[in-house]
């Protein structure tokens, strides 16, 4: 069975299109299985939060990093779960 490891995902995405063209630099943790999962996680949180096309978004770097250096306290948490409990 494979481990959901925390990748930090940077990049910059395109906000402004139209006029006045602006790359803003973002960092997100997302958690997966792969790095080519956490990939397309990004892709479509950013797609759906920014209404952003995939060619509006450049990742730079992909790292599985360790719980020590999770910033994110939602992801931080998630990663700190040792068991699941059903309702």
């Amino acid at each position: 069975m494979d481990e959901v490891k925390t990748f930090r995902v940077r990049g910059e995405m395109l906000l402004s299109h139209d006029k006045l063209p602006e790359w803003r630099k973002f960092e997100v943790y997302v958690r997966a299985l792969k790095e080519e999962h956490a990939i397309e996680r990004v892709y479509s949180e950013l797609g759906s939060r920014h209404k952003l096309k995939r060619r509006h978004i450049r990742i730079k770097e992909v790292k599985a990093v360790p719980i020590e250096e999770i910033e994110d306290p939602a992801i931080l948490r998630l990663a700190e779960l040792t068991r699941w409990v059903k309702a």
